[in-house]
C-alpha cells in the first residue's frame, strides 16, 4: 500500500480543568489513505470531534505529530493551516453552519473566495454544483429558506468548491430525517467513489457502516480498527502541492481580497441595516458638526476680514499720545497736538501714497424740521483714495473747496434716511451747530465696522472749514498714512516714527499698523474656529467609540460566522481585513452623509444672514477623519475576531 496521506502519531489533546488538565485524546496512532472512506465511530464524549477538528487543521494537538502528505503540520502557522483547510479540506456540519445572511449560491463560493477564484468563474461553478446536488432551484434562497436536508446538500457542495479533496464529515445526518439523512449517506459514497477522501464522523453503527473502514473510539482511545470493504487508491484525487502555501500573493490577489471583503462588508451591513444606520448617525452627526461649524467659523472671520480690508490694509495710523499713553500728553514732549505741519512731514516718507489728516466731532444735525446726534468727520479731499469710500449720489469735495473754506459735506447712509428719508439730497443744507452745509454728495453703504459701530452714521466736511467753523481748533485727531508696498509697513512705521520724533523733539505719538490688526484679529478668528473645530471633534470621537462598540457587539453576534470561514479556508488577515472594512464602510458612509449634512446646515445658516465660507479641503478632511475613525476604533475588534479560535467560534451559539 502507497504512504498515507494522513499519519496521526501519539496524537494527545489536553484541555484545562480546575487546577489540572484532562486528556481528551490518548496518544491516537492513525493512518488513512488517499480515496478512503473512513468513518470515526464512538459515544458522545469519546474524543471523536475532538480528532476531526485535529484532522481538520482546525486544532492543534497538545503532543504527538500530524503528517499530512508526508509533512509534518504540527508547527504550520495558522495561515498555512488555514491555506491546508482552504485547499485540501472541505467540512459537512451536523448543524450545516451556513451564514444566514448569504444566498445558496453565496454560501457555497465563500472557500473560493479565500483561494482567489474571479467572481464569474466560482460563482458559475456554486450554480454547477448546487444544481448537480439537486438544487438548481434554490440558488439564491437564503439557508432560512431552505430545508435540513437541502441545508446539508449547500454544505456539501460548499465542501467541493475547491476541490474538497478530503471531506470531513461531522455526524452529517444527525439533524436529518431519515429519508434525507438516507440521500446525504448516499452523495458521500459517491463522492467516495469519484476519488474523494471520506472521514466520517458519528455515533451510528449503521451509519458508519457506508464506509469502507470504521475505526471505534472510546474514552480517547481507539479500541478497534476494522476494514469492512477494499478501496482503490488509483482513483483517489491528486492532493494540492504542499509547496504552494507559503507562495506570496500579489498585489492584484491582494487588492482583489479586499474588494471581496468590502462586498462582504456590505452584505453584512444590509443585513442589519437598522443597527448600521445608528452607528454611522453618530459619525454623521460628528463630520456634519464638523463642516458646518468651521463654515461658520470662516464665514465669520471672512466678514471680519473683508470689514477690516474695507478700511485699508495698508495704513498706519498716526495719533496724539505716547506708547501705552492712551491719549495723554507724554511727560517731555512738546505737549501739542498733530498739526498739519506734521501731515506736510509725512509726505516725505518713501512708500506713501497719500497722507489724511482727520478729525472726529460730536454735531447735532438738523434738516426738513428733523435732527439727530451724529459726528462729522473733518478730512482731505484724499480721503476716498484712502479707504477706497466713494460717493454713491454726487462727488466728494475737492482740494479747492478745502482750501476756500467751503460749506460743503456728504453723508452717510444712515444720516440720510434719518434727516431725509432716502430723498433727493443733493443740493439741500443740513445744519451741523446752527451753521449751514451744503450736501453734494451721499457716501456709498458700509454698514457695521469691525468694532460693532454704524459706519454709515457719519458726515464728511472739509478739514479747514470744520476747523474755522465747527470746533475751532487746529490739532488733528489722527494722520492716516496709506503705503505703496504693503510688504514695507514696518519699514514705513519706523520712518514715520524716526522723521516726526526728530521733529516733535519726543515720542508724544503713537502708530498703528492696520496690518497687524488684521493679522490679530485673524488670530484670534483661528483660535475660535479651531475652538468650534475642537468641539465638532469631540462629536466624531463619539462616534468613533460608536463605531467600535457596535463592531464588538457584531464580533460577539457572529463568532460562528467567523468559524465557518475560518473552517473554510480565510486566513487572519482575511477575516481582520473583513472587520476592518465594515468598520471603514460604516465610517465612510456616514462621512459622506455627515458632509452633505454639514453642507445643508451651513447653506441654513447662510439662509438665516449669517456668513459662511465652506472649504473642499475642510471637507476632504472631515471625511478622511471619519474613515480614519473606522480604521482606528475598528481595529480592536476586527482584531479580536480575526485571533478566535476555529473551534470555539464553530461551537458558538
Amino acid at each position: 500500500m502507497s504512504a498515507p496521506l494522513i499519519r496521526l502519531e501519539g496524537i494527545r489533546k489536553r484541555y484545562p480543568s480546575g487546577d489540572g488538565f484532562v486528556e481528551v485524546l490518548k496518544g491516537i496512532s492513525l493512518d488513512i489513505h488517499a480515496g478512503e472512506f473512513v468513518a470515526i465511530m464512538g459515544a458522545s464524549g469519546s474524543g471523536k470531534s475532538t480528532l476531526m477538528n485535529i484532522l481538520g487543521c482546525l486544532d492543534r494537538p497538545s503532543d504527538g505529530r500530524y503528517y499530512f502528505n508526508g509533512e509534518d503540520v504540527s508547527g504550520f502557522s495558522s495561515d498555512e493551516l488555514a491555506w491546508l483547510r482552504r485547499e485540501a479540506f472541505g467540512f459537512v456540519f451536523q448543524s450545516y453552519h451556513l451564514i444566514a445572511g448569504c444566498s445558496a449560491t453565496q454560501n457555497v463560493e465563500v472557500p473560493a473566495v479565500y483561494a482567489g477564484l474571479a467572481a464569474d468563474a466560482r460563482q458559475q461553478r456554486a450554480r454547477e454544483l448546487l444544481t448537480r446536488l439537486g438544487l438548481g432551484e434554490r440558488l439564491e434562497n437564503r439557508p432560512n429558506q431552505l430545508s435540513g436536508g437541502q441545508q446539508q446538500r449547500v454544505s456539501i457542495a460548499r465542501a467541493l468548491m475547491n476541490g474538497g479533496h478530503i471531506i470531513l464529515a461531522d455526524e452529517p445526518t444527525g439533524a436529518l430525517d431519515s429519508k434525507s439523512g438516507s440521500e446525504v449517506m448516499e452523495l458521500l459514497r459517491e463522492l467516495a467513489a469519484a476519488g474523494h477522501t471520506i472521514i466520517l464522523i458519528t455515533h451510528d453503527r449503521e451509519v458508519a457502516e457506508n464506509a469502507d473502514r470504521i475505526v471505534e473510539f472510546r474514552d480517547g482511545e481507539i479500541i478497534s480498527d476494522q476494514r469492512v470493504r477494499s478501496h482503490d487508491t488509483v482513483a483517489a484525487l491528486k492532493m494540492p502541492d504542499m509547496r504552494r502555501r507559503n507562495q506570496v500573493s500579489s498585489s492584484r490577489h491582494l487588492l482583489t481580497e479586499a474588494w471581496e471583503a468590502a462586498a462582504m462588508a456590505l452584505r453584512s451591513l444590509r443585513a442589519n441595516f437598522f443597527r448600521t444606520f445608528l452607528t454611522l448617525l453618530g459619525v454623521m452627526i460628528g463630520v456634519g458638526s464638523v463642516v458646518a461649524m468651521l463654515a461658520i467659523g470662516e464665514g465669520a472671520k471672512s466678514q471680519v476680514l473683508e470689514r477690516i480690508n474695507s478700511m485699508g490694509t495698508n495704513l498706519l495710523v498716526v495719533q496724539q499720545g505716547g506708547p501705552g499713553s492712551f491719549g495723554r500728553r507724554s511727560e517731555g514732549g512738546s505737549g501739542t497736538g498733530l498739526t498739519l505741519d506734521d501731515v506736510q512731514t509725512l509726505k516725505e516718507v518713501g512708500n506713501v501714497i497719500a497722507v489724511v489728516p482727520e478729525n472726529n466731532l460730536a454735531v447735532t444735525a438738523r434738516a426738513d424740521s428733523k435732527d439727530m446726534s451724529t459726528k462729522v468727520n473733518a478730512t482731505s479731499h484724499e480721503y476716498p483714495l484712502l479707504r477706497n469710500w466713494n460717493p454713491v449720489l454726487g462727488t466728494f469735495f475737492s482740494e479747492e473747496d478745502s482750501l476756500r473754506y467751503a460749506t460743503v459735506a456728504l453723508i452717510g447712509k444712515t444720516v440720510h434716511r434719518e434727516l431725509f428719508a432716502e430723498g433727493e439730497v443733493l443740493g439741500k443744507f443740513v445744519m451741523l451747530n446752527n451753521v449751514p452745509f451744503q450736501i453734494i454728495g451721499v457716501m456709498s453703504e458700509q454698514g457695521a465696522t469691525a468694532w460693532g459701530e454704524d459706519a454709515d452714521d457719519v458726515i464728511f466736511v472739509p478739514l479747514n472749514t470744520a476747523n474755522l467753523r465747527l470746533s475751532g481748533q487746529r490739532n488733528l485727531r489722527s494722520i492716516t498714512v496709506a503705503a505703496k508696498d504693503t510688504t514695507q509697513m514696518n519699514q514705513t512705521e519706523a520712518d514715520i516714527v524716526d522723521l516726526l520724533k526728530a521733529r516733535r523733539g519726543s515720542e508724544d505719538f503713537r502708530v498703528r499698523n492696520m496690518a497687524s490688526l488684521v493679522e490679530t484679529v485673524s488670530a484670534t478668528q483661528n483660535t475660535l474656529t479651531v475652538l468650534l473645530g475642537s468641539i465638532a471633534g469631540i462629536s466624531l470621537l463619539v462616534g468613533g467609540i460608536g463605531v467600535m462598540n457596535i463592531m464588538l457587539v457584531s464580533v460577539t453576534e457572529r463568532t460562528r460566522e467567523i468559524g465557518i470561514r475560518m473552517a473554510t479556508g480565510a486566513r487572519t488577515r482575511n477575516i481582520l481585513q473583513q472587520f476592518l472594512i465594515e468598520a471603514v464602510v460604516v465610517s465612510a458612509l456616514g462621512g459622506v452623509i455627515g458632509v452633505l449634512a454639514g453642507i445643508g446646515v451651513g447653506l441654513l445658516v447662510n439662509a438665516l444672514a449669517m456668513p459662511v465660507q465652506f472649504s473642499v479641503p475642510i471637507m476632504i478632511l472631515a471625511f478622511g477623519c471619519a474613515a480614519g475613525t473606522g480604521l482606528i476604533f475598528g481595529f480592536a475588534p476586527a482584531l479580536k475576531a480575526a485571533r478566535l479560535d476555529p473551534v470555539v467560534a464553530l461551537s458558538s451559539e
